[in-house]
């Protein structure tokens, strides 16, 4: 693993464990992509820059330079100079010019990896305790590649990163003013990829409030296509990820490569196919509503991009990004811990809720091994409902008698840990704060302000706005003991201006916003170190990268109902390792969907993520109280395989209409677990053989659920049979554990 600068070649070849990225210097001036993929270690391979074909370099054939740039493979496209392709950056000078062309200047080698000021980054493992600074540290290498354009004097400086156990390369980019005259960014895309297209598929998530990350394939296709956010955060509907992939590709066959972006704003995630059947995927921040005052001096740093190859479908990308995030992205000491197993009291409860109902919950909790209780919405100012008082973080002496510490202390005493629910970045129109302070809310003067379940959205491009967000939450969390804080961000940005930004500024809002919320949260992982924090907007609105970076799980969907989270669970964990997933076990008929499971199919897909409930726990029958106990002692047998263990998808409920089935298998191969769950049944059918994946392949495993032992090869090759159980929506589980032979 590492990056070589071949100088009789002019070319950078940057190799991972199993892959190798190429880049090349033509005329002396353009930097080119030459190849991603499988290991080829020749560099030689600068032959596939085709410039030895028509149309030539601009050295050789100047008269065709128009037709040279809208050809060329450009590592980092501009705008303007005869690219017609999707650009990753387009400037405007101070006369309302545009156009920019680069050049490559010179380029740095260097062991690490720098972080990025104010936003999230991956970082060297031995780094974790330094993340989110410059330092660097072993592990990884660097490679900065600083490009020029002398008319607008501005220099470009490509970042790529890699890592020793890991086959991600990790870009960025970052500009900069050395001119005498203010810049304007247009658009400044972090990464561009270049490939041939070969009868490829494109790979998105997409989905809607309450049905978030659904898988969607299509054919590559002329022009562009792919998926993007305007709505200031990463969104429901769309998610910051894209790949290309062979069309007959599948969990364990062919060739994938994707892009994931670590940030939680707008973005453009594309592919896009050109008149010579070549295409370019690019991602970054969406240019739509941005535009970015570059002073003097000044520079601009675009988030990281994920770059991500794999030769073995789906799966192995998968376990390449399950594992990067785990050792180079997540921060928290939670990371590797055992999560409490929590009841939240919102579908519970909802806003009607008192001090001694709250404790009566943690009282029947604690019998059956639940170890935290959340607060949800509802505790604070006047709050009987969601029309008023976010942005008032004042306890209701009303409904909480004798203050928050007491019903902390209460609930300590019952023997468990107590977490809260906030949401700091909004504001009701009836509140105090706003009453106070109005505009301290995003409006455009004049234009009546579009509210979003009842409330506005805080400018967080201010700093007093910040600073007063941040000591909201961090008040409350100095004046008791709590373990645990959730949170919630419940509608997208509109009405996208400032009251306390000039005019030429306005265009840097949505970027500004994101920059705040990350100091927010900085601020608060520094302060509260201890603090386990999960994110959550709306459900899985701002599910990212980005937030992973601050907080070790996120809430993966409002939409709690067991079937509906097959396929939930099944496009977030193609990304994101399961421990990042929350997921808990709520009441029937579900309050989205209206769906009755069985209680134990509800808590078998709960246990694929972060465990916990939400339910009325002193209102159940004494028969799913029951129950609760045997799930919980499950999870502490199995969480740390779940936590830690590599992930394989065996079936697909979107695909068959039948039933689901994933897999878990601990990394030195000693056990795994099989969750099933039969979605619809079906008539007249033997029993169904699921070829379990992962294990040691001469090793013997039993199966914990009837005692059978064979080789790994036999339930790998042979399979597992399940039976076809009786009625729908019924689960199982099977755990394998390695055994001596005897």
């Amino acid at each position: 693993m590492g990056i070589i600068f071949h100088e009789e070649e002019q070319v950078f070849q940057i190799e991972t464990p199993n892959t190798e990225y190429w880049i090349g210097i033509v005329d002396g001036a353009y930097l080119g992509h030459i190849y991603y993929g499988k290991k080829i270690g020749d560099a030689h391979c600068v032959y596939l820059l085709r410039t030895e074909e028509r149309p030539f370099v601009p050295s050789k054939n100047r008269r065709d330079k128009c037709s040279f740039a809208d050809s060329f493979p450009f590592e980092y496209p501009t705008w303007g100079t005869g690219d017609f392709r999707e650009s990753c950056l387009s400037i405007r000078n101070a006369k309302g010019y545009r156009g920019c062309e680069l050049f490559y200047e010179s380029h740095e080698i260097f062991d690490g990896k720098p972080g990025l000021k104010g936003l999230p980054a991956t970082f060297c493992k031995s780094d974790r305790a330094g993340a989110g600074e410059s330092g660097l540290n072993a592990g990884g290498q660097t490679l900065e590649i600083t490009c020029r354009d002398p008319f607008l004097n501005v220099k470009v400086v490509l970042r790529y990163s890699v890592f020793d156990d890991n086959d991600a390369v990790v870009r960025s980019a970052e500009i900069v003013n050395e001119g005498a005259k203010e810049l304007y960014l247009e658009k400044v895309l972090s990464a561009c990829l270049t490939l041939e297209d070969e009868d490829y598929d494109y790979l998105t998530l997409n989905g809607s409030w309450a049905r978030e990350r659904h898988i969607e394939k299509s054919p590559v296709s002329y022009g562009k296509q792919g998926v993007d956010s305007g709505r200031g955060i990463s969104s429901h509907q769309e998610h910051p990820f894209i790949a290309v992939m062979d069309r007959k590709g599948d969990q364990d066959r062919g060739a994938v490569y994707a892009m994931h972006f670590v940030y939680s704003g707008n973005f453009l995630a594309q592919v896009e196919k050109n008149q010579f059947d070549s295409l370019r995927m690019v991602m970054g921040i969406h240019p739509e509503g941005f535009t970015w005052v570059l002073a003097p001096g000044a520079s601009f740093t675009a988030p990281e991009v994920v770059c991500m190859y794999s030769s073995e479908g789906l799966g192995k990308m998968s376990h390449n990004f399950h594992d990067l995030y785990r050792s180079h992205l997540i921060r928290s000491p939670y990371l590797h811990q055992e999560r409490p197993v929590l009841i939240n009291n919102w579908e519970a409860t909802y806003f009607d809720f008192d001090t001694e109902k709250l404790i009566s919950i943690a009282r029947e909790a604690k019998k059956h091994g639940i170890e935290m209780l959340v607060m949800d919405d509802g505790w604070f100012g006047q709050r009987d409902n969601d029309q008023c008082s976010l942005g008032d973080w004042v306890v209701n002496s009303r409904k909480l008698k004798g203050g928050l510490n007491y019903l902390v202390e209460q609930v300590k005493a019952e023997g468990l840990k107590f977490g809260i629910w906030f949401e700091p970045e909004m504001v009701s129109p009836n509140s105090e704060l706003y009453r106070l302070h109005s505009d301290w809310a995003l409006q455009i003067p004049g234009r009546p302000a579009t509210q979003g379940r009842a409330q506005y959205v805080l400018d967080l491009s201010q700093p007093e706005v910040v600073d007063y967000a941040y000591q909201s939450v961090a008040k409350i969390l100095r004046s008791a003991d709590i373990s645990y804080v959730k949170w919630d961000m419940n509608r997208p940005l509109t009405d996208v201006g400032s009251l306390h930004l000039e005019g030429k500024y306005q265009g840097e809002l949505f970027h500004r916003y994101v920059l705040g919320l990350y100091e927010m949260q900085e601020r608060l992982i520094t302060e509260f170190p201890d603090l386990l924090l999960e994110n959550c907007a709306s459900g899985g609105g701002r599910f990212d990268p980005g937030m992973l970076y601050y907080s070790p799980q996120i809430w993966c969907s409002d939409d709690t109902d067991a079937i509906e989270r097959l396929t939930i669970q099944e496009g977030t964990a193609l990304l994101y390792p399961l421990s990042t997933m929350g997921a808990h076990v709520s009441d029937c008929p579900n309050h989205i969907v209206g769906r009755t499971t069985p209680f134990a199919t509800r808590g078998h897909v709960a246990l694929a993520g972060t465990f916990g409930y939400e339910l009325d726990i002193t209102r159940i029958s004494a028969a799913q109280q029951a129950e609760i106990s045997g799930q919980v002692a499950l999870y502490h047998k199995i969480q740390p395989l779940v936590r830690e263990g590599d992930y394989y998808r065996l079936a697909s409920w979107r695909e068959n209409h039948h039933y689901d089935a994933w897999e878990v298998v601990a990394k030195d191969k000693s056990e795994a677990l099989v969750t099933v769950v039969q979605v619809v049944a079906q008539a007249a059918m033997r029993s169904r053989r699921i070829h379990v994946k992962g294990l040691a392949e001469d090793s013997q495993y039993r199966l914990e659920e009837t005692g059978q032992v064979g080789t790994g090869k036999l339930w790998m090759e042979g399979g597992l049979l399940i039976p076809r159980y009786e009625g729908d929506f019924i689960s199982r589980i099977y755990h394998f554990v390695r055994v001596d032979e005897e």
